[in-house]
């Protein structure tokens, strides 16, 4: 299985960047993993917000494999303990999924045709992070699962 995290915009955040990168590194030695990164939409100042998404949904969409299980990162998505996910990646691993992709939008969310697409949706928090922070928090919760699923010392219960 391969493991794709999709994201709007770059990262600006150069300390961010850096543990980003650090946790990319470290998660390699697992599982295939990749960062695809969709620019940000121009002159969004003429947008409505719905408008917005739809655009940001259709370049989503267009970075899709008919194969591809997508995971929205969303407020109102399942949560899970970090056990319950390496849980959750076991049981993908086992499923003989390709590719498991996980997105997350820009400022306003999902297009109702990615909601649409999407087979499942996932919290990491009833909490509000920004969007730059969610890509640290992820990957290192993939991070995190592996060595939970290896046995490895990272994770203490």
């Amino acid at each position: 299985m391969k493991i794709k995290l999709l994201v709007i915009g770059k990262t600006d955040h150069k300390s961010l960047l850096q543990l980003i990168e650090e946790y990319k590194n470290r998660l390699k030695h697992y599982i295939k993993f990749e960062i695809e990164t969709i620019p940000d939409i121009k002159n969004v100042k003429n947008l409505s917000e719905i408008q917005q998404k739809e655009k940001e949904g259709t370049l989503i969409l267009s970075k899709l494999q008919n194969t591809d299980q997508l995971v929205l990162l969303d407020d109102k998505g399942k949560h899970y303990s970090s056990v319950e996910f390496s849980e959750y990646l076991q049981k993908k691993m086992n499923a003989g999924i390709k590719q498991l992709v996980f997105v997350i939008g820009g400022p306003y969310g999902f297009s109702d045709d990615v909601y649409k697409k999407a087979n499942e949706k996932m919290s990491l928090s009833k909490m509000t992070f920004s969007h730059q922070m969610i890509r640290l928090f992820i990957i290192e919760q993939l991070y995190r699962g592996f060595t939970i699923l290896k046995n490895e010392p990272y994770h203490h219960d």
